[in-house]
């Protein structure tokens, strides 16, 4: 069965909204190296409302590889309860999810192929690990404090244990985590 994975860049106070207000002067070979394994092992990417928003006019017709590549020709899935339909520029690899979350994302688990990764998208992530349906987060830790945006965790989440399987520090400071939800026996 494919996994679900997130991985999310992520300030010290925990801000994961505009990265690119905050990361790039931390973006090093670790980094990268980081960013092209988890591409590399997923072929299809859940986006929530928002990140689709924000990044369907921009990535369609961006060169910043290697994500533009891989954004662009990997079949995304964008799960939202108010969109009536998604685009991708000239791209007819994307579809809509409205119903309900957990039935939708067990048939994506389902079907043969690589992981299904969550790009950006905290509020889905959010939902994801509420409803036991996340399989890894990866959260890219930068040495920095935004001051400002939207959190990863919100209070009045279930409490949920976690296992870390990997960890990582890069060059300039970033601390990669990955972790594995621990399920209830």
């Amino acid at each position: 069965m494919r996994k679900v994975i997130s991985g999310l860049f992520i300030s010290l106070d925990g801000v994961t909204e505009s990265p690119d207000q905050w990361q790039f002067d931390h973006f090093d070979d670790g980094m990268m190296e980081a960013l092209t394994s988890h591409i590399a092992a997923e072929d299809t990417i859940l986006l929530g409302r928002v990140t689709y928003q924000e990044w369907a006019p921009y990535w369609p017709n961006a060169t910043d590889e290697p994500y533009a590549s891989h954004i662009n020709n990997t079949p995304k899935v964008v799960v939202s309860r108010t969109l009536d339909k998604v685009e991708w520029g000239k791209w007819d690899n994307i579809k809509l999810i409205k119903g309900n979350l957990a039935e939708e994302i067990t048939k994506l688990k389902q079907q043969p192929g690589k992981n299904i990764g969550v790009s950006g998208s905290p509020t889905l992530v959010r939902s994801l690990l509420e409803a036991d349906l996340l399989d890894e987060l990866t959260l890219m830790i930068h040495p920095v404090i935004a001051g400002h945006g939207k959190r990863l965790f919100k209070d009045g989440s279930s409490l949920k244990r976690m296992e870390l399987v990997d960890s990582k520090t890069t060059s300039t400071g970033n601390v990669i985590l990955t972790y594995h939800p621990r399920r209830k026996e």
